[in-house]
């Protein structure tokens, strides 16, 4: 008798799964990253993308505008080019430390770089030690190296600001617990700096502990009767000294006297002016031979509208945009209170710091001596400016999680 067939039948896997080899098996996939962690990468190719070219067309800039005054003055017309590339140099190996440093530890190194900047500060007003330059006591001389203090104070402030105002976290709404010790601190850091003197240093301290108040969420009443408290007392130094109240009236009327008191800004807007959409062409400028003071420094942005024209200024422009919005999102995303309140006052330094001199040097603010940051000459200003992007990007490489490489969140919070 037959055996009856039995009918195999064949199932198919389902359409949403795979067979895949044995070997295939074991093979790890990649792991998709968390989205902190690719804003936090995308932050900081923002942050370090923007200084690296900041600090390019500074050197740049640098070699041109100075080329005159140092073949002037020295005999050699690449004596600034090499000091400010070697400064560079420099700052780059203090942004790299303190990109490893945990940023936490600047809380418990506040104080100590406070204590240091204050002597340095007083160091500088001594007939001894101090180096006297265009009426001003700013710099000690160490050896071949010049010191500027009051650059390394606008960090040291804004470190024990950002210590203060989080250990006093939850009581900011109480006048007294907000006023000490910030305010004596502040009043003696920029009584310092102002007996150099220096208004626009003191102005940008100020500054900075202001945006850090704000971003701490202080009362915005108390920040109205403070904010009017200085615009009183910022009018009552400029014309406590002649030469800052030449400088603001110069500053309202420079044509008025433009072969005096209105000099160096109408050859600054003269240099400007030349420079139309595209430039005369880089090294080529005009203004450059003596007739813009201070051209390497604090004016150095004319030259380089002058040189590469509309098209050049709006680069920088938005170069120090995207620094700007970079350091935003790193006090955004910051893992703590300390975190945020520091990047927010090295953000509030850069920013104002940048409107100031750019004012300056347009004419839309009075001259008060203040360089533009990564494009001047000066290297105090320029390394300690490096080591505070190195924050910014342990900040923000903080901000990526306990995978990311840097920090773990501390420094307290609410």
């Amino acid at each position: 008798m037959p055996v009856p067939s039995r009918s195999v039948r064949r199932t198919e896997p389902p359409r949403h799964l795979r067979l895949v080899r044995p070997d295939e098996a074991l093979r790890p996939g990649p792991r998709p990253r968390p989205a902190r962690a690719v804003a936090a990468r995308r932050t900081t190719v923002l942050l370090l993308g923007s200084t690296t070219f900041l600090v390019a067309a500074g050197l740049v800039m640098v070699l041109s505008a100075s080329s005159v005054s140092a073949s002037t003055r020295f005999g050699d017309p690449f004596r600034y080019f090499q000091r400010q590339a070697a400064y560079a140099l420099v700052g780059a190996g203090a942004l790299a430390l303190t990109s490893r440093i945990r940023y936490p530890a600047w809380r418990r190194l506040s104080v100590p770089l406070l204590a240091l900047t204050l002597g340095l500060l007083v160091a500088v007003l001594h007939p001894g030690a101090g180096v006297d330059a265009y009426g001003s006591s700013r710099w000690l001389s160490v050896g071949p190296v010049t010191i500027q203090p009051s650059e390394l104070a606008k960090l040291a402030l804004v470190a024990f600001a950002a210590a203060v105002l989080t250990r006093k976290w939850g009581r900011l709404e109480q006048v007294g617990h907000l006023a000490v010790p910030l305010l004596p601190v502040l009043l003696v850091v920029g009584g310092l700096v102002m007996l150099q003197p220096d208004l626009g240093t003191t102005l940008i301290l100020v500054g900075s502990v202001f945006a850090m108040l704000f971003a701490a969420g202080v009362r915005l009443r108390y920040l109205a009767i403070s904010g009017a408290v200085g615009f009183v007392v910022g009018v009552a130094l400029i014309f406590s000294a002649d030469y800052r109240r030449v400088r603001f009236l110069a500053f309202l009327d420079p044509w008025g006297d433009a072969t005096n008191t209105g000099y160096q800004l109408v050859q600054s807007l003269i240099a400007l002016g030349s420079g139309g959409w595209w430039g005369v062409g880089l090294g080529a400028s005009r203004q450059k031979w003596l007739y813009v003071p201070n051209a390497h420094t604090d004016f150095i942005f004319s030259i380089l509208g002058e040189e590469l024209g509309l098209v050049g200024e709006v680069a920088v422009l938005l170069a120090f945009a995207t620094l700007i919005l970079a350091g935003v999102r790193v006090a955004a995303h910051a893992p703590d209170v300390f975190g945020r309140l520091l990047a927010a006052g090295i953000v509030g330094w850069f920013g104002l710091q940048t409107v100031v001199n750019l004012g300056a040097v347009t004419g839309l603010l009075p001259i008060t001596g203040v360089p533009l940051p990564f494009v001047s000459y000066g290297g105090s200003a320029l390394v300690v400016s490096l080591a505070a992007v190195g924050i910014l990007w342990n900040i923000a490489r903080a901000s990526a999680g306990p995978r990311g490489e840097g920090t773990r969140p501390g420094g307290g919070g609410r």
